[in-house]
Order: structure tokens, then sequence, then C-alpha cells
């Protein structure tokens, strides 16, 4: 994510990392960031699946 902000699964498997270290607000925000990127680069596919993972970590941060 630091070297190339751009690229969209980094976002994902930056926010899937720190689901799993139990960081929900910090995968969370790591998510929409990533949703973001991919939006804005056409990237539909890891757009859908970091909502779902976004509403995963949201789900268990409740």
């Amino acid at each position: 994510v630091e070297m190339d902000p751009d690229y969209s699964a980094a976002w994902k498997i930056y926010g899937r990392t720190l689901a799993a270290a139990g960081k929900h607000p910090e995968a969370a925000r790591a998510f929409r960031q990533g949703i973001a990127v991919a939006e804005k680069r056409g990237d539909i596919q890891a757009a859908k699946e970091m909502t779902v993972f976004l509403h995963r970590v949201e789900k268990q941060s409740t």
C-alpha cells in the first residue's frame, strides 16, 4: 500500500491482515480506501470483494 497506493489488491490484503489481527476499525478504513481505489480504477471485482469484507468487519466490531 505504501509503495503503490493505487493497487487495489494491496488494500484488500492489508485490510484482511488487519482484520485477522483483530484491528477492526483499521481494517474497515483500509477496505474503504481500497474500495475507493478499486472503483476509481474500474476494478469492480476487487471493490465487491472488499465490500463483503468491510461488512464482515463492521459486524464483528459491534
